[in-house]
């Protein structure tokens, strides 16, 4: 029987008790009433209060008697009444006539002799002459009252013949009740009886289901696999299973009774567990039981200690609360799990060292290319013979295409570890397109193919989306096709879905060259697959660029597939959700391979004495002053003493490397403290590009460095001592913000990067004291949207206050505020006039 059930029964067992008291309480109640009303019955008080009213009368005729003797008996008549006046006294005063006194009409008549008695009684007591005298009028009141003496006594005789009526008809009710009670009683018993019998039906089938219930459980237990310890809260040892037997190499024999803690757990944890015991006894907070499945240590028979994973539920019974332990012998688990971790640890151990050398391999492959692309360069400025130039085109060739494997294996290492970025920025679709089909002519026309594309459907030419790896994609996809279809036909389909932020992309590149067969298009994505009968070594590849496109289109949230047949061609495709752009109104300046408009003093750090010469001979090509230094302790110790424009630092190089070196420059406040220094760099790994920026680096020149990018950085940059007539605004790099966002977010943003200049100028410009970090924080904030809209001068005038701040120098902070306002204020209104 369950608890709850119990409950229950004790509960109909308490209302049925509750019921029979309530039954035997009412009869009893009746009965009393049924004695009062015989005992009131069978009693002569009304008939004495009956003779009494009858002597009232008698007494009054006495009275009156006495007024009319010749002569008056004035003793006689006094006694008379004086007897006479006791009665009607008796009568008002007597509680035997209280019930008398409640009927109106008696009440009433009882009220008229009091009166006559009080009236007559001033007759009576007076002095004889004026008894004599006031006779007349005594005997004229007692002819009234006369009357009302026969009326009261007879009334009264009517009265109590009612009440003892009335006191019958009480004594038949209550008899009926009283058997109408013993009848429920009877029946309440008769039920009691009955639900008695049933009850103990009830418990009789609960128990032989318990002994059940118990067989079982006592089975389950036996065979569990589980270790099973049942003990008391005392810690005591109630019961042990064969498994738990098996686990601890106790018998349940040896064990009962004992101290849970001292057969299974360790000595080291012994005092923890009496600890816990005896909190619980204290009523406090449980931490193993019923919280679910816990590892813990045990302790064998013979003394070694092994896991165990241990769940602890209580339950409380008759004798108390018991605890009730399910235990499993975790050792070959915990020694699986070891040596996981063990293999994971050497996995990820060889996954960082492939890293590194991935990263090192691309620093040592790209060194050299820089000075190779770097020299060809070079040498293309110089007077060359047509064979010359088309040597040198071959080299440049060349070099590009092992560029091009180093990046497509960083990539593929990228995106294996999670780190592959993409930049989703406004692009035109329809314009990637027709440049990637422009350049693909030439191959086509060679292979005699015709190679077309267009929109199916609406068009949808600006979107966002990653320009370079959709590109990288698509000039994968429509490059093989062309490359694997001769005689043939290449078409090209773009189809959009959806509007907004919902839109999907489809692009198709179907061929009718030999096609696949269901084997190799199962395997084309993955690497190093170069293809067999149909896509044989007639064309070149390393079977790394459909693997690389698929990891693009995967990292842009897409997907991409193929179907393919034997002799009848391919078709590639791939699906991206993108979201739609709109069309800038300006078109971007292009200025990246622009000479720079001025001469600038540049410091070179680099160790490499090739890369060194390339970089300084581009640089002096250009118009620049070049200072070299061969390693970054050199160059931080001629930017102590010398202010240079722009700084290009290398970053592997002995002694002190670049990162360290830029560290140093910035910290030192020398005069070279707030220059702009550039990466110069072989590793293309976007995490450790990130470390450079975080170092105090203002951007990155990627190895091999190529003239574009070296004048796109120069450009950018400006002399200090020409502060007065530098351009304010880089409105070039103005027109491609405003290309990028659109005019309307253009003029949003524009109006919120002017809010929040004169909100940091206002607070700078207060007299209160500011933290320096909060003033280098907010500087570098608003530095960073000041280069959004090319306002150049007021980011490095941002950039300076905050170089004071990290250094703690109040009056610096002071004194570029001043000149942050005055730039500010020439800025702003170019800013708002011009753009």
């Amino acid at each position: 029987m369950t608890f709850n059930r119990l409950k229950w029964v004790r509960m109909d067992r308490f209302f049925a008790l509750i019921a029979v008291l309530f039954a035997i309480a009412a009869i009893s109640l009746l009965t009393v009433n049924v004695s009062r009303e015989i005992q009131w019955l069978g009693s002569a008080r009304h008939d004495n209060l009956e003779w009494f009213l009858v002597q009232l009368e008698v007494e009054f005729l006495e009275f009156s008697q006495q007024t009319l003797q010749d002569p008056i008996d004035i003793i006689q008549l006094r006694e008379e009444f004086d007897i006479f006046f006791s009665r009607v006294m008796t009568i008002r005063d007597g509680s035997f006539f209280e019930d008398l006194r409640m009927d109106k009409i008696s009440n009433e008549q009882i009220n008229a002799l009091i009166s006559f008695v009080d009236q007559s009684a001033t007759f009576v007591d007076a002095p004889d002459y004026e008894l004599l005298r006031n006779m007349p009028e005594l005997v004229s009141n007692i002819t009234d009252v006369r009357p009302i003496v026969g009326i009261l006594s007879n009334s009264a005789v009517d009265f109590f013949a009612q009440a003892a009526d009335g006191h019958r008809l009480a004594v038949g009710r209550t008899m009926i009740q009283l058997a109408i009670a013993i009848a429920v009683l009877i029946i309440v018993l008769a039920l009691a009886i009955l639900y008695l019998i049933r009850l103990n039906r009830g418990m009789y089938l609960s128990e032989r289901e318990k002994s059940q219930a118990m067989t079982r459980m006592k089975m389950v237990i036996g065979t569990s696999l589980d270790g099973v310890v049942v003990c008391d809260l005392d810690g005591k040892i109630l019961e042990l299973s064969r498994a738990a037997e098996a686990i601890f190499g106790y018998s349940e024999a040896a064990v009962l009774g004992r101290n849970f803690g001292s057969v299974i757990v360790p000595n080291h944890l012994c005092a923890a567990q009496d600890a816990g015991m005896a909190r619980m006894k204290m009523g406090g907070d449980k931490k193993v039981i019923g919280k679910g499945r816990v590892q813990l240590e045990a302790q064998h028979k013979d003394g070694h200690i092994f896991p165990v994973e241990i769940a602890i539920q209580s339950a409380t019974t008759d004798e108390g609360e018991i605890f009730i332990a399910f235990l499993r012998d975790i050792s070959r688990r915990v020694k699986a799990e070891a040596a996981l971790v063990t293999a994971r640890d050497k996995a990820l151990a060889s996954e960082k060292m492939k890293t590194e050398f991935l990263t090192t391999m691309s620093h040592e492959i790209r060194t050299p290319l820089n000075g190779l692309l770097g020299s060809m360069a070079l040498l293309r400025d110089t007077a060359l013979t047509e064979n010359q130039d088309r040597y040198i085109s071959y080299m440049e060739t060349s070099g590009r295409l092992l560029l091009s494997h180093v990046s497509n294996v960083l990539d593929i290492t990228s995106y294996d570890v999670g780190k592959l970025n993409t930049n989703i920025e406004p692009m035109n679709i329809s314009e990637l397109m027709q440049d990637i089909v422009d350049s693909q002519s030439g191959t086509a026309f060679t292979n005699k193919t015709s190679l077309v594309w267009g929109w199916n459907g609406p068009k949808m030419d600006w979107i966002f989306s990653d320009h370079e790896r959709l590109q990288h994609v698509m000039m994968n996809l429509v490059g093989n096709a062309v490359k694997f279809t001769r005689c043939g036909k290449v078409s090209v389909m773009i189809e959009s879905f959806g509007k907004s932020d919902g839109a999907r992309l489809r692009i198709s590149i179907a061929d009718t060259g030999q096609g696949m067969t269901e084997d190799l298009a199962k395997r084309v994505f993955d690497d190093f697959v170069t293809g067999n009968t149909a896509y044989d070594r007639e064309v070149g590849g390393t079977g790394l660029g459909l693997s690389i496109a698929k990891r693009f289109v995967n990292a842009l949230g897409g997907e991409i597939g193929v179907r393919s047949i034997v002799d009848e061609g391919s078709t590639f495709w791939f699906e991206l959700p993108v979201r739609e752009a709109e069309s800038p109104k300006f078109a971007p300046a292009q200025i990246n391979n622009l000479r720079p408009s001025r001469s600038l003093k540049v410091l070179l750090v680099e160790d490499n004495e090739i890369n060194r010469t390339v970089a300084h001979e581009m640089l002096l090509a250009d118009g620049h002053t070049v200072v070299e230094a061969n390693d970054g302790f050199e160059g931080v110790e001629m930017s102590k003493t010398e202010e240079f424009d722009i700084i290009l630092m290398d970053i592997s190089m002995p002694v002190m490397d670049g990162r360290a070196a830029t560290r140093m420059i910035r910290a030192d406040g020398g005069a070279s403290a707030n220059t702009a220094i550039f990466a110069l760099t072989a590793n293309a790994m976007i995490e450790e590009q990130e470390e450079f920026l975080k170092d105090g680096m203002d951007g990155i020149l990627t190895k091999p460095l190529s003239r574009k990018a070296l004048r796109g950085v120069l450009n950018k940059t400006r002399r200090p001592a020409d502060d007065d007539n530098a351009i304010l605004i880089n409105h070039s790099h103005s027109a491609e913000t405003r290309e990028a966002l659109g005019e309307e977010t253009f003029v949003k943003l524009r109006s919120r990067f002017i809010s929040e200049v004169d909100e940091l100028l206002a607070w700078l410009g207060t007299d209160e004291t500011h933290d320096f970090l909060e003033v280098a924080s907010r500087s570098h904030k608003v530095a960073g949207s000041a280069a959004v809209f090319g306002a150049d001068r007021l980011q490095e005038t941002l950039k300076a206050i905050e170089t004071s701040a990290k250094r703690g120098e109040s009056q610096g902070i002071q004194e570029r505020t001043k000149a942050a306002g005055s730039v500010w204020q020439r800025t702003q209104s170019e800013l708002i006039s011009k753009m």
